[in-house]
This record gives structure tokens, sequence and C-alpha cells, in this order.
């Protein structure tokens, strides 16, 4: 009877902690597996290379696995970091306004005079370089008169040349630029900035899933112990029972940061803990997109050096070799007869492609940059303010949805191995 008591008070002690500390593992492991780590870290498995091709779409896409044979882990998020992306303009982005919204946001106007700006202090030499490269002769021989004619002509247009220019790009900026592929290519470039993204978003409720594991793995610690009690008293109790805690540990926690969507009155928490937080989320979300992501340089990067670059470098030439007819202004008969139509033309083309290189000195400079990023917070906070909890929750879950049960699997193992310490241990 002694040993009977004995039996039963270790059980109620160790068997709760083991359960509480598991399913606390099993959360703050699967919290990690979110984001840890980033590259993929793996040891080669012979003949996996070769098998690699036949198995189903479904595994090879898994973390676990890489076509060079090897087998290891990458952070769910960084390795389907194009996959998110897309997913994020899909179901956040492109709900929240198309390019030329956001373009507006950039307030062309001011984009015009901030590269108006800095094209006044060099637009003198290129003036000089381009018509003494096409025609040096004649530049020396005109009287400095008409040289600075000239010169105050270009000053003087040089602000509407600038303003058709950035004009011609916001009539056309769907087609200039891809920014389901700008976005793709930042987020697989720096994948970190997808997990900072989660963590800024979800810290609070990622914390609480890891306690959640030890505030439900502890008090299950007890159902088992009247289970191994009242029901049956075999070896397989424990590490089967492990699973089920595993398992539903991590599909609870889960659950309660996303579900449910709408309030509910007969769930205990009401509605899921991030929907709860959603205005302050909302804030969150629109800084990291506006400051890392739809930002001045990255759009301006993407518009020159994009999948679309020869079509704005073609809108500039476009745009601009009639604006040099008209910078010269009555200087241009003169001009193009002493230096001959096809000289003439090689010079509007030689201006338009000076000009133009000043587009990235403008989307380059971080100080304009900063004041352009807070109109595009305002803007995504204020279209996400109006966004409904269930496209709201389908922003934030979309992205690891089908990569949850992972979780779920990883904590039935998790679960597992923790029955089988215990046995071995402590015995049936």
């Amino acid at each position: 009877m002694l040993h009977q008591y004995h039996s039963l008070l270790l059980e109620l002690i160790t068997v709760p902690l083991f359960t509480g500390v598991i399913g606390y593992i099993t959360n703050w492991t699967g919290v990690l597996m979110l984001f840890r780590p980033l590259e993929f870290h793996g040891i080669r498995v012979p003949g996996l290379r070769m098998v690699f091709r036949y198995l189903p779409k479904r595994v090879q896409v898994l973390p676990l696995f890489r076509e060079d044979g090897r087998v290891g882990w990458q952070g769910i998020i960084p390795s389907r970091a194009d996959k998110m992306a897309s997913l994020a303009v899909d179901k956040g982005l492109s709900k929240l306004g198309n390019v030329s919204d956001f373009y507006r946001q950039m307030e062309p106007e001011k984009l015009a005079a901030h590269m108006t700006v800095i094209a006044q202090s060099e637009i003198r030499a290129i003036v000089e370089t381009l018509i003494e490269r096409e025609n040096p002769q004649l530049w020396r021989n005109l009287p400095s008169q008409v040289k600075e004619a000239v010169h105050a002509r270009v000053r003087q247009q040089l602000p509407e040349i600038v303003e058709e220019m950035t004009d011609a790009f916001g009539d056309n900026i769907d087609q200039l630029l891809d920014v389901k592929l700008m976005v793709i290519k930042h987020f697989t470039a720096n994948p970190q900035l997808l997990n900072d993204l989660f963590m800024i978003m979800g810290k609070r409720e990622l914390r609480f899933m890891v306690n959640f594991g030890f505030y439900f793995g502890f008090p299950m610690g007890f159902l088992t112990v009247a289970f191994l009690e009242l029901v049956a008293r075999e070896w397989y109790v424990l590490p089967i029972g492990g699973i089920i805690i595993g398992w539903v540990v991590n599909y609870i926690g889960i659950s309660m940061i996303f579900e449910p969507i709408f309030p509910k009155w007969y769930c205990p928490w009401r509605q899921g803990l991030l929907l709860k937080r959603q205005p302050e989320i909302t804030v969150l979300y629109a800084a990291m997109v506006a400051e890392k992501v739809m930002t001045l340089e990255n759009i301006g990067h993407e518009l020159l050096h994009g999948a679309n670059a020869d079509r704005t470098k073609a809108l500039l030439e476009t745009t601009l070799r009639p604006a040099v007819d008209k910078s010269m202004g009555p200087a241009r008969v003169a001009v193009k007869f002493a230096m001959g139509s096809s000289n003439y033309d090689r010079l509007k083309d030689s201006m338009a492609s000076e000009v133009s290189a000043f587009v990235p000195m403008m989307y380059a400079d971080e100080e304009f940059g900063i004041h352009q990023a807070g109109n595009i917070k305002t803007f995504i906070a204020k279209q996400m303010s109006a966004m409904g909890p269930d496209d709201f929750v389908e922003l934030l879950r979309s992205a690891i949805k089908q990569d949850e049960w992972l979780l779920f699997l990883h904590g039935g193992v998790l679960g597992a191995f923790a029955g089988l310490l215990h046995l071995a241990i402590f015995g049936v």
C-alpha cells in the first residue's frame, strides 16, 4: 500500500512536470523552427540526390530536403521567402491599392522638384560636355553671350522637363513596375526582413504561444496520471499521451492566435489574439512595409534595373528627346544647322541619357526617402484600418498556414520522446 502511495506521488510530481516542460519546449522550438536558421543547414545522404527528383512535389518543397542530396532544416519563413512575398502582395499590398496609388503617395510633383534641385547643379557641365563632344569647334566659336543664353534656357526649361518625366512615370507606372516581382526579389535576397515582419507584428502572441505550452501541458499531466491509475497502466500510455499533448498544445496555441476571426461569446478568449490587436499591428505593418519594402529607393532600383528597365529607358528617351529642342529655344535652328541633323540627333539622344542619369540620385536620397516613407506608411495604415478581420487574418496567416502541420508533427514527436524518456527514468 505504501509502495502504491509512493508510486502515485512520484507520478503526480514527475508526469505533469514532464508534460509541462515538454509543452513549453515544443512551442519554444516550434517558434524557432519558424524563423531559424536563415539558410539551409544539413548533411548529405547517399542516394538522396538521385531519389529527390522522384519525390512528390509536396515533399520536395519541404524545408527538410535539398535537391543536392542534403537533409537538414531551414526556417519555415525564410525557406518560403518567394511564396510568402507573393502572398504578401496578393493578400496584402494588392488589397491596399495598386502601384499607381502608391506612386501618388510619393507626391510626383515633389519628386520633380527634388530632381530639379539635384540637376540644377550638374546641368551646366553636362550641356558643355555634350556639345563639345559632338562638335567641339562649334562650342568654342560660339560667343560667350550665346553660350550663356543656351545655359539660361536649359536652366529655365529644366523644371518643366523633369516634371514631364515624372508625369510620364506616373502615367505608365503599371507597365514599368512589377510590384510582385520587386517584393519577391527583395524578400528572397533579404529573408531576415520576413522574420522581422512576423516578429514585429506577433512578438507578444509568439511569447504567449511558448508559455501556453507549459500552461496546457502541466494540467494535462494530471489527466495522464488519472488514465494510468483508472484505465490502463501500460508502457505505451505515456508515449501516446505525449504525442497527443504535443500535437494539441501546438494546435490550440496557433488557433488561439488566429481564431476565431469574429468575436464569439462562447469562446473563452472571445477572438484571435492577433485580431484583438489589429489597430496596433496595422501601424507596425505599415511602418515595416513603408520603411523596408515599398521604399523610394527600392522602387527606383526596380524601375531602372528591374525586369522592365528597358521600358523605363525607352520612356525616358521618348520623353526627354523633344525636351532638348525646347531647352535650346531660339538657338535650336542655329545649333542644328551648325552641327548637322545627324549630329544634332545624337546630341538629343545623349542629352536624354545624361539627364536620365539623375533619376538614381533622386531615388537614392535617404533624407528625401524618409519623408516619402512617411506618406506611404500613412496610406497603408489608413487602407489596412478598413480591412475586415477575415482579410486581416488572411494577410497574416496565409504565409505560414501550409506548413503549420510540420509544427504539429514536431510537437507530437517531442511528446513521444518525453513519454519514452519518463519510462526510461522511472519505468511504467
